[in-house]
């Protein structure tokens, strides 16, 4: 296992996909951002949903996922309602 799995939110599954994403660093996540990130991980598991897209934004920005902001919430709700129109 690499850095990933320090980070908030991120555990063994997540850094796994991560990696098969292609990223294996925090700098790396933070220069993907979590949306960019979340869109590689959903190209190859369907399963990706909004809990993943929050943890990965919490991850980015050094945070639980519950402690994101409402805004930056609904800013990531609302991404994902775009992509699975």
């Amino acid at each position: 296992m690499g850095e990933l799995k320090d980070l908030e939110n991120i555990g063994a599954k997540t850094e796994e996909q991560l990696n098969q994403a292609g990223i294996y660093t925090k700098e790396q996540l933070i220069k993907a951002g979590s949306k960019e990130a979340w869109l590689k991980i959903r190209a190859f598991d369907e399963s990706a949903c909004l809990h993943l897209l929050w943890g990965l934004e919490g991850a980015v920005e050094g945070i639980k996922k519950k402690d994101l902001s409402p805004e930056v919430r609904k800013d990531l709700k609302d991404f994902l309602d775009d992509i699975n129109q």
